[in-house]
């Protein structure tokens, strides 16, 4: 952390400071941004760094060693009163602080202060703001050797899916019975190979269950591989390194020789309007203009509607992604929130359009796409053109 980068963002905002608050690790994104090892922290805890001058501690007498990492004065409270009495003073002048607080609830990765505790900074007369963008700018921005991490991974997960999808075109034409789960298994291996590590297994999905996006193999009894039914294969992971960056994608096959013409359909429209997404975005970038996420969400969900699959389409278009797959940046999203925070340079994100046909299949095509200063750059290359007739590509 450094207090000082924070300072001058907050000053660009015309904040007067930014509190950070945690009660049983209540705030992962405190966590992160303060670089703080909370350990067995059972207490209520503050951080404020103000505009000007000095951080402040709040602790609890029994973890008066809590934020013992950070820079700062430290006061020390026992009764709640003079936990109240802490932060009032600690606050006295300023007008304006961001806690990680979102309005309506909008930005549900944000919203990690209780109604409670929002109440209690407001009576003490500071206006509480939203601190989206500074998490963004703290959270989500990526350093050069991040990037590089992340590149790294998408090389290694492209050459995962080509080769599952050799390995599962090569069972079928043997006749090896395979169910999803030994599928799921034999790509964690390949991970493990690659030096990749990830907080879930991957999305392997047969047939109907391809119409579920969050469909998990169970341990017993997930679907069998068969000939004439479509596979979609969802992975994310990233290097087994300290900070490092996930690459998310997801690939379809058809499991035949050929591909229907239903199947090809769908993959058309939802292809299209991945497309329409990453079109959207680096023409914004490339005539220099602010790009919102729900604005991305919003190209690429009118070419799917466009195409009388709109209902069809249900979740948002994308994610922010950083160490952790859902990261805490934008997201491409105007479906089930109205994210208006504008996509930043060295930040990354998902575009996943799907059409899911309940009882029948599901399609989803997603890519990555880093942000510079002038372009949207799609890593991991090639993108998915066709739907895979896997017993004739592989």
């Amino acid at each position: 952390m450094d207090i000082t980068n924070i300072q001058d963002a907050l000053r660009q905002r015309e904040l007067d400071g930014w509190l950070f608050y945690s009660f049983r690790g209540s705030d992962p994104i405190a966590t992160n941004v303060l670089g703080l090892h909370e350990g067995h922290a059972t207490r209520r805890w503050f951080y404020y760094i103000p505009a000007k001058g000095e951080a402040t501690r709040i602790v609890h007498s029994i973890e008066r060693e809590a934020l013992d990492s950070l820079p700062g004065v430290k006061k020390v409270y026992l009764p709640w009163e003079q936990l109240h009495g802490h932060v009032r003073e600690t606050l006295a002048g300023a007008g304006r602080v961001a806690m990680q607080y979102s309005p309506m609830n909008a930005i549900p990765y944000i919203s990690r202060v209780d109604a409670g505790t929002v109440e209690l900074i407001r009576s003490f007369g500071t206006e509480v703001v939203s601190s989206a963008d500074l998490v963004q700018q703290f959270e989500a921005v990526m350093r050069p050797e991040q990037l590089q991490s992340h590149l790294d991974a998408a090389v290694a997960m492209r050459q995962i899916v080509d080769t599952t999808y050799a390995e599962v075109a090569r069972r079928i034409r043997d006749g090896v019975p395979t169910v999803e789960r030994e599928i799921q298994d034999f790509m964690m291996g390949l991970y493990s190979k690659a030096n990749l590590v990830t907080d879930h297994p991957p999305i392997v999905a047969v047939g109907p269950n391809s119409a579920m996006p969050h469909y998990s193999p169970p341990e017993l009894g997930s679907a069998p591989l068969r000939r004439g039914e479509l596979l979609l294969t969802d992975l994310w992971a990233k290097l087994d390194k300290p900070h490092a960056v996930y690459f998310d994608i997801t690939w379809t096959c058809f499991m035949d020789d050929h591909v229907p013409d239903e199947h090809a359909r769908v993959f058309e429209v939802v292809s299209g309007g991945r497309d329409a997404g990453i079109s959207f975005v680096q023409q914004r970038v490339a005539a220099g203009e602010t790009v919102f996420g729900w604005e991305v969400d919003n190209a690429t969900r009118a070419s799917i509607s466009a195409e009388g699959f709109g209902d069809y389409f249900i979740h948002r278009t994308g994610h922010n992604i950083h160490e952790m797959v859902h990261g805490n940046g934008a997201n491409i999203d105007n479906l089930e929130t109205r994210d208006e925070r504008r996509l930043v340079p060295n930040t990354c994100f998902s575009i996943e359009p799907g059409v899911y046909l309940p009882g029948k299949f599901g399609i989803r095509s997603e890519v990555d796409v880093y942000l510079t200063e002038t372009e949207a750059i799609v890593s991991g290359q090639p993108i998915q053109s066709h739907l895979i007739p896997v017993l004739a590509e592989f």
